[in-house]
């Protein structure tokens, strides 16, 4: 495998061969099957929250927060899909006008690479290849939206079929995604995860024990680290999303006091302002790094920097400008996760 050239050639706007991929695909597996569920990451190190499919976003995070292997990363990231939650909003629209709902949508990038985006495919070629030529100075976690049932409704799986005229890509891709580790943890006091908390995971160590090496489940302690939220409340509630819960400050500073964490840093949710902290002692942060998610939301993006001596820098950017001449499709397709 030519890493360099296929690098070079997916920065182009090319696609790898079919047979590219899948040998890229296989590599890339015997990388993460060595990785912990509880990944130790050394600072520095900048972690990014969801991408969904935003390649050209993507590039220019890259340019905002430096280079691989000049910068280390962490990508909490939901990478793909990205066409429905442009429905969704056109339908609220219809209803309510032009109503602000973005602090209450279901979105993602620690994990979360694919979906919602024109450009799933190439962003997660990039971070595959990435992480093959350069596997100690990227960490891919999972998120929410990397998972074979969703990407069949939200945008993959129909990108892969018209990109390659089968759905060959997408089972590459989507068998990479029973790989990907669960959580990262940086100097052991800040712990990356793309969705949240669950109330069957009091310790970090109890992350260890899951067997990632699957799809997704509907609930459970995998399923809470993927889809949690954390809300303005004590304690936990019922998630309206269907899956995982709502958490609170207590159940926050709790978690980060018994495993002596100073954060816990996740995705999952749009932010207006990029970069969000929650509860009166701030022990939890959301980075969202799709700048005008969906193309149409207007939000900046982020993305959080650790030094060596773990003091921390945010960096702030906006869309390209291939990504503002972007408008999706009104095809409506609800979406309630």
């Amino acid at each position: 495998m030519d890493l360099d050239l296929w690098i070079s050639k997916v920065k182009e706007g090319q696609h790898l061969a079919e047979h590219e991929l899948q040998s890229l695909c296989e590599y890339v597996k015997e990388i993460l099957i060595e990785e912990s569920n509880v990944q130790p990451v050394n600072s520095p190190v900048t972690v990014c929250g969801d991408i969904h499919g935003q390649f050209h976003d993507l590039m220019k995070l890259f340019a905002t927060g430096g280079h691989v292997p000049e910068t280390n990363y962490i990508f909490m990231v939901w990478l793909l899909e990205h066409y429905v939650f442009l429905c969704v909003s056109w339908l609220v629209e219809m209803v309510l006008g032009d109503a602000v709902f973005l602090n209450s949508a279901v979105l993602h990038v620690q994990g979360d690479f694919v979906d919602r985006g024109f450009n799933s495919l190439e962003v997660f070629t990039i971070l595959l290849l990435l992480k093959a030529r350069y596997p100690a100075h990227i960490t891919l976690l999972r998120g929410n939206h990397e998972s074979r049932q969703l990407t069949q409704v939200y945008g993959f799986y129909d990108e892969c079929q018209r990109k390659y005229g089968n759905a060959n890509a997408w089972r590459y891709c989507t068998d990479v995604f029973d790989y990907l580790t669960l959580s990262a943890i940086i100097n052991g006091t800040v712990l990356c995860v793309h969705g949240g908390l669950s109330p069957d995971v009091r310790t970090v160590d109890q992350i260890r024990t899951i067997d990632r090496n699957c799809e997704i489940p509907h609930e459970g302690p995998f399923c809470d680290l993927m889809w949690s939220d954390p809300e303005e409340i004590e304690t936990w509630a019922v998630s309206p999303r269907g899956a995982g819960w709502l958490f609170g400050s207590r159940v926050t500073a709790e978690f980060n006091h018994i495993n002596n964490l100073d954060l816990v840093c996740r995705a999952h949710q749009l932010v207006q302002e990029g970069l969000k902290y929650m509860f009166q002692d701030k022990g939890l942060v959301t980075v969202w790094s799709a700048p005008n998610y969906c193309y149409r939301c207007g939000n900046v993006a982020s993305i959080l920097s650790f030094s060596e001596t773990m003091e921390r820098e945010v960096k702030f950017f906006t869309e390209t400008e291939e990504n503002n001449q972007m408008r999706g499709p009104r095809t409506a397709v609800p979406y309630f996760l």
